[in-house]
């Protein structure tokens, strides 16, 4: 199902104003914060600091910045001076500008579209913020900050990167030549708390039927595909599952940015990298996938599938590594069957379509579909099994559907999560496994009005 995400000015912008005042976007203010910045870089040796503990520095720099404020010659009140002082250090020891936002646990993107322009998602629906930054060198400076510390770069060469921040939070950089209006930088926040199947449940994203289901499947080792559009959760919801995994099997976890957070602590944990400065040393997830072959792996996680590593993710579960999890951008199971044989093909132009479709049918046990809806919820809107082969096509049946049945006054989608009453071809398995699931989950209707709030 499409994103369906709305621009629009937030009914209470409360939080907006506690965060920033109009100063904050003077160019007067501006010019004064760098004015203190380029001083305090004059002033200090780097060098030093780097050898003297994080509590020191933080002190002996606060001290400098507050010097330099009291000899300047604006007038500033002792409120304007507190927040220019915390802003310098922000510019010195975090993400500058972008600072208050990663302090707002609210905020799930930050998407910075110019250096005067920036939005943030809050509850699934976008507002403008105030916050600027002062040029295009001032944002380029913040991105290079943020890549070098995952040992990555960008520039004119290579202006595309993926990166990450210390939290796990997702992000990607575009800059000139690509980006023609300035550079471009979008982060994708990742809670500080992990979500938990009750969080899932209680937030409506499932039921707890579903949920039950979906643990039997992990706990039996079944191969699962979670499949769904960019922003509905995939990564969040692969989280969850991989929690089930029992803590004695043996994991290994690929992903192109590190961004899985899994409880177990038996963990591999793999990540692509992107070629050099001479086009040389890239390491692609396919490649880390055959790798992983010969790590004696449990279970296999691979962040998402969206190449050539499809073939060989496949391969892998239909050769002894079973219960392996992945995601998919694709729009409904069948889309995603149809993404799968479509990468298969790019990776064995001489498979035939046929061949290709045995593979998956073989291999996928299970696709859930994660969706979000106009009102920024997000919810599984399909369980559905991969049955097998009919003639050429792979057969598959829903378990679980959320079927949509209107807005409320206040614009929130309502539905209801229905069984469809089939009882999953893989139900014996999850007997044979020892996991008992009730009968009576395949024929359950839960009706959903108003959602809560997350």
């Amino acid at each position: 199902m499409p994103t369906n995400t709305q621009t629009q000015q937030p009914q209470d912008t409360g939080w907006v104003e506690r965060l920033f005042t109009q100063n904050y976007v003077s160019a007067e203010y501006q010019e004064l914060k760098f004015r203190l910045h380029r001083k305090l870089l004059d002033r200090i040796n780097l060098e030093i600091l780097s050898t003297v503990s994080v509590d020191r520095v933080s002190a002996e720099v606060r001290a400098a910045v507050t010097k330099l404020v009291e000899e300047e010659k604006t007038p500033l009140n002792s409120a304007d001076k507190d927040r220019i002082i915390g802003e310098v250090l922000d510019e010195v020891f975090g993400l500058g500008p972008l600072e208050p936002l990663l302090a707002d646990q609210t905020i799930s993107d930050i998407l910075v579209t110019t250096p005067k322009l920036v939005y943030v998602e809050r509850a699934g629906k976008l507002y403008k913020t105030p916050v600027q930054f002062k040029d295009n060198a001032h944002l380029l400076r913040i991105i290079e900050k943020i890549v070098s510390q995952v040992g990555r770069r960008v520039d004119e060469s290579s202006p595309m990167v993926d990166a990450r921040l210390p939290d796990g939070s997702r992000v990607n950089a575009t800059i000139a030549p690509v980006a023609l209006d300035g550079p471009l930088l979008s982060i994708r926040r990742f809670g500080r708390h992990r979500l938990t199947s009750e969080d899932l449940v209680r937030t409506l994203t499932l039921t707890d039927g579903m949920m039950r289901l979906l643990e039997s499947c992990v706990l039996s080792r079944l191969n699962i595909v979670i499949s769904g559009g960019t922003g509905t959760g995939k990564t969040t919801l692969l989280n969850v599952l991989s929690a089930y995994i029992p803590s004695d099997e043996r994991i290994v976890t690929i992903e192109d940015a590190a961004e899985i957070k899994l409880a177990q602590e038996h963990v591999a944990r793999m990540e692509s990298r992107p070629p050099n400065i001479e086009g040389t040393g890239a390491i692609k997830i396919r490649q880390l996938v055959i790798n992983a072959l010969r790590m004696r792996p449990d279970r296999i996680v691979v962040g998402e599938v969206r190449g050539e590593e499809a073939l060989d993710m496949l391969q892998a579960m239909n050769t002894g590594h079973d219960g392996s999890l992945t995601t998919i951008h694709a729009n409904s199971p069948r889309d995603a069957m149809g993404r799968l044989e479509v990468m298969v093909g790019m990776a064995n132009a001489n498979m035939s379509v046929r061949s290709i479709r045995q593979q998956i049918s073989s291999a996928v046990d299970l696709v859930v579909q994660i969706a979000r809806f106009s009102d920024g919820t997000r919810r599984v809107v399909a369980l559905t099994e991969c049955v097998g082969m009919e003639g050429d096509e792979v057969t598959m049946q829903d378990i679980f559907v959320f079927e949509r049945t209107g807005l409320t006054a206040q614009r929130r989608v309502t539905g209801q999560f229905r069984a469809t009453g089939v009882r999953p071809k893989f139900y014996d398995r999850l007997k044979a496994a020892g996991v008992e699931i009730p009968t009576s989950v395949f024929q359950t209707v839960v009706e959903i009005g108003e959602a809560p709030s997350a």
